[in-house]
């Protein structure tokens, strides 16, 4: 009887951090969730693993008075050793780019206007 209520004075916490650490695992935020009613649209990474990563992000915005533009730039990943994200918003209402380039400008400045852009850099 006092092996099997120690077992539980064990399982019972351990179940209850296994419990919480799986909830903590999907209510993560989304970009969906912030205010602004944002939605990826286009990304493109490099393939070099040496050296840094480059990720390139197009989001169009649909409530850009209420749009919360660090809020959901911080969502997006960054990585040590040089690497940078561009995120590139557009206003949903109007033409927005669904390919990218690796390549400055990244998109066709001539048929598209971002409306804000924020840039991202790894620590070394």
């Amino acid at each position: 009887m006092k092996k099997s209520k120690k077992v539980w004075l064990l399982a019972i916490p351990l179940i209850l951090i296994l419990g919480y650490m799986i909830w903590d695992a999907y209510s993560q935020p989304s970009i969906e969730d912030i205010p602004g009613n944002f939605e990826e649209v286009a990304f493109v990474r490099n393939e070099q693993n040496k050296g840094g990563i480059e990720r390139i992000y197009a989001v169009s915005v649909g409530d850009i008075p209420n749009a919360k533009f660090e809020a959901c730039a911080e969502l997006f990943p960054t990585n040590d050793f040089n690497s940078v994200t561009r995120i590139f918003f557009f206003d949903k209402s109007k033409p927005y780019p669904t390919t990218l380039s690796l390549e400055p400008p990244y998109y066709d400045t001539t048929k598209y206007e971002a409306i804000h852009i924020l840039k991202r850099r790894g620590s070394n």
